[in-house]
């Protein structure tokens, strides 16, 4: 039996380093505003289409505290709505947001000890942000290992997205099943749903499509699904030209997504449907076994494995190693300092430039970026310095 119908699984990640857009705004406006006039068309883009629309939302911690920051919102007021943009984004009917990792680190990189709180302190602003639990796991750069799964089910996440060239099959299924259903992975007894993201289909929705091949193509791919397939895509959001664009019918929401939904709307659509990921998991859930290699998604010349993007000079594997040697010392302090009010405060310093230190930017540019690792690393390792000399003054 061939499936008639096939959920369509839209995720765009949203991301912008710390300071980034107040910086643009200093030095290069316009691509400011453009990154800003991304963000602010995806819930714009979304209105008219309450019925049929549906997308995920994976927001960094950072963009999310710069959207937040009422400094931020005045300099940008003449530009786009911020306050308003964040009130938006809470639409739970048109958009599932994911939860991410506060820094955007590619979490596979940075120490397991800190995982814990670069998860930890994006729940604690996305809650206070819309007022909901999350379903969903967005991993920065698609930065995926099995280790992982414990603490995404210990922070009550039921589905992560992972790369399709990164999944192995452990119970016997087709090449259809393995992209299109959704599976469980677990390891030491933690168990999560890993949902797959087709990476061709993605490379094409990042470089830009149509939504009469995109129709085609989905269907040429699930015509031999006999379950309910669910096609996920994730590309960048507010990155490159098909996004960035400001001439509606150039760029992605007018270029491809308005005609499909159109389609979708009057049964033209080849049974394609806009769905939420967790929607489709209440009615379907998720079937067979599989386990997950490490790795990230495609970037450039680079397909993932290995992280070379974030790993592939000695410049970048040493700022990694200095970033394990000081989270091992600030961990060490913790335990030492136990409850000195003023040290701890100072402990609390080093700890937050030591995850803004982890930001996967730092390391995605070659070497242009880690300065930015070294100097954030420099300023906490003077603030551990500091809070253990005031613990044993």
């Amino acid at each position: 039996m061939t499936s008639t119908s096939v959920d369509f699984g839209l995720v765009l990640n949203l991301h912008q380093p710390p300071g980034n857009l107040d910086e643009l705004l200093s030095e290069r406006e316009w691509e400011a505003k453009e990154i800003l006039w991304a963000l602010d068309r995806i819930p714009r883009s979304l209105w008219p289409y309450e019925d049929v629309g549906r997308v995920h939302l994976s927001l960094s911690g950072t963009l999310l505290e710069t959207l937040a920051d009422p400094c931020f919102q005045e300099r940008t007021y003449g530009i786009v709505d911020c306050g308003s943009l964040l009130w938006q984004l809470q639409n739970t009917r048109t958009i599932e947001v994911l939860g991410g990792a506060y820094y955007h680190p590619v979490l596979p990189l940075i120490p397991p000890a800190d995982h814990e709180q670069q998860i930890g302190r994006w729940l604690g602003l996305g809650r206070h942000l819309f007022w909901r639990d999350f379903r969903g796991f967005w991993p920065p750069e698609l930065g995926f290992c099995m280790d992982l799964v414990p603490t995404l089910s210990r922070h009550g996440y039921g589905w992560v997205i992972v790369d399709s060239e990164h999944v192995q099959p452990l119970t016997p299924m087709s090449w259809q099943e393995l992209r299109y259903r959704p599976h469980r992975a677990s390891i030491g007894g933690a168990e999560i749903v890993v949902v797959v993201r087709d990476r061709d289909l993605s490379n094409a929705q990042e470089s830009g499509m149509e939504a009469g091949w995109f129709i085609d193509e989905v269907r040429a791919r699930t015509q031999h699904c006999d379950f309910p397939p669910l096609v996920t895509t994730a590309t960048d959001g507010d990155n490159g030209g098909w996004f960035r664009n400001t001439t509606a019918a150039s760029n992605f929401w007018g270029g491809f997504y308005t005609e499909l939904v159109e389609r979708v709307r009057v049964g033209q659509a080849g049974g394609i449907r806009p769905a939420l990921i967790s929607d489709y998991l209440d009615r379907h859930g998720a079937h067979g076994w599989v386990t997950v290699d490490p790795g990230a998604w495609n970037t450039g010349a680079h397909d993932g494995a290995g992280f070379i993007q974030w790993t592939g000079s000695t410049a970048q594997r040493g700022a990694l190693a200095r970033v394990a040697q000081l989270s091992d010392a600030v961990h060490a302090a913790a335990d030492a300092i136990n409850g000195d009010a003023a040290a701890s405060e100072l402990l609390e310093q080093a700890r937050w430039r030591l995850l803004r230190a982890q930001t996967s930017c730092n390391f995605y540019w070659g070497e242009a970026w880690v300065p930015r690792c070294h100097h954030d690393l420099d300023a906490a390792a003077a603030q551990l310095d500091q809070a253990l000399r005031t613990r044993h003054a």
